[in-house]
């Protein structure tokens, strides 16, 4: 029996093209001040005496440019984009998913306002102080609402596995952020953790990976889900699998914190929890970038012409890679080399530039032509270049950390036979020199190619206009 079609609506998209616009932006933002502070790593006289330019101050705000308003604001801008066109419906709320925008970049700038001022929590990817927190946790159910209301208007049975990924995500980030966000107040920009000691630690890094787990992995699963099949015009290799991914995945990742705080005051058992549960999340990792990278199956010819397909598909090769070192680095016999070390930071690097970094530039390539009424970039070729100088710069700034990591952990925990240490620690960071400037000049290529970007979507939007999407009538059932 056959029912009547949908009357065709507008999408709401401005706040899609807003969301895409400032994640560019950001990212230029953001990979500028990594920069820089990888130059005082190599140079420490960059910071010119100046407290708001010290390296204590500036990479706060690096990883939250970076994570939160680059990778946020691509999150956002993808989930509202894919919620509609899985649901067929326009967004639930539209000036209330404005406010998430004005609201969320506020959050931004308050951000790169009181981070270099030295006012913060001290907390690994919530430094930021209590009135910024409350602000972001209304901003964040504002967009809860508008995600699942959206959901709940569907005009289609069907919830794709897109929007479940985004919606564990959304989920699961307003509960981290308020849990570990709770302290006391005692002045406008100074609190105190409601946690002490070891339980403040477990929570910090229960929040800490998780933050890994759920913004950092599932949110952009989201954006592979959607962007690889459209962009490769071929269905998802295994939609079973992507559903065994899902559950697996969520599950596993919420226990996997503890690995942080390996050989601290955490009790033992609790180490070890973590270190099997990061062993066991390798299985769902790898099934994830199987599924994504098997999409391309027949279809394998498109990677030497699509410049765009290209960044999604080796951001999955990064993500492949990186979801087996950690699990690796989570092994507490290999954690003792690893651990304070460089090893971290290309580790944490792979994932950030290559994984989160390539899938967000392939999305917003997709999105920003279509955004405003283009049939492609402006320039195809910009994207050629940019791909390129992304990728020879992530190989160059990873493998500089690995090789200095490893190096750091050996020189550190070498003894002579007399049991005094081999290496005093100002030679270890005269032998890790070197490596600090070749992750400068990978830096370089990486922020390099994100102007391109901003160039390349600048001449695409102004020679663009804003587009009216309509829903498309639904399909008629049998």
């Amino acid at each position: 029996m056959n029912q009547p079609s949908v009357t065709p609506a507008s999408y709401s998209d401005t706040v899609v093209r807003q969301f895409s616009l400032m994640a560019v932006v950001w990212g230029v933002v953001g990979m500028l001040v990594g920069v820089f502070i990888a130059a005082q790593l190599a140079w420490p006289e960059l910071n010119f005496g100046i407290p708001w330019l010290s390296y204590g101050r500036l990479r706060p705000l690096h990883t939250n440019a970076v994570i939160f308003a680059f990778g946020g604001s691509a999150l956002i801008a993808t989930s509202y984009w894919v919620v509609q066109r899985t649901s067929q419906v326009t967004l639930f709320a539209p000036k209330l998913a404005s406010f998430t925008f004005w609201g969320y970049q506020a959050v931004i700038v308050a951000a790169a306002i009181s981070l270099p001022l030295g006012y913060t929590s001290g907390k690994e990817y919530a430094e930021l102080e209590w009135p910024i927190d409350i602000l972001l946790a209304l901003v964040w159910v504002a967009y809860a609402i508008v995600f699942f209301g959206t959901i709940g208007t569907r005009k289609v049975k069907h919830i794709y596995v897109a929007n479940w990924f985004y919606g564990s995500f959304i989920i699961a980030v307003a509960l981290l952020h308020i849990v570990n966000s709770a302290a006391l107040p005692t002045g406008l920009m100074k609190s105190y953790s409601a946690y002490a000691g070891v339980q403040d630690a477990m929570v910090q890094w229960w929040y800490g990976h998780n933050a890994v787990g759920f913004f950092l992995t599932a949110g952009f699963l989201g954006m592979m889900y959607y962007f690889i099949p459209k962009q490769a015009e071929r269905p998802v290799y295994s939609y079973r699998l992507s559903i065994v991914h899902f559950w697996a995945l969520i599950f596993t990742y919420m226990w996997a914190g503890p690995h942080h705080l390996h050989y601290t005051a955490l009790p033992d058992w609790t180490q070890s929890v973590g270190m099997i549960f990061s062993l066991i999340l390798l299985a769902p990792s790898w099934g994830g970038m199987i599924n994504g990278i098997m999409t391309l199956s027949g279809a394998w010819h498109k990677l030497r012409d699509d410049p765009v397909l290209r960044f999604l598909i080796v951001s999955l090769s990064f993500y492949g890679m990186s979801t087996f070192e950690g699990p690796m680095m989570s092994i507490k016999t290999v954690n003792a080399l690893s651990h304070y070390t460089d090893w971290t930071v290309g580790h944490v690097h792979s994932g950030a530039l290559g994984w989160v970094g390539l899938i967000s530039m392939g999305s917003l390539y997709y999105l920003i032509p279509r955004l405003f009424g283009q049939k492609k970039m402006y320039s195809v070729k910009a994207i050629e270049v940019h791909f390129w100088t992304a990728t020879i710069g992530i190989v160059l700034y990873i493998a500089a950390m690995w090789i200095a990591g490893v190096m750091q952990g050996l020189m550190w925990r070498a003894i002579n036979g007399d049991g005094t240490l081999t290496y005093t620690f100002v030679e270890s960071v005269k032998a890790t020199y070197p490596f600090y400037v070749i992750r400068v000049l990978g830096g370089l290529l990486y922020l390099g190619g994100m102007i391109l970007m901003a160039w390349n979507t600048w001449m695409t939007v102004a020679n663009g206009r804003a587009v009216r999407f309509s829903v498309p009538a639904a399909v008629a059932h049998a």
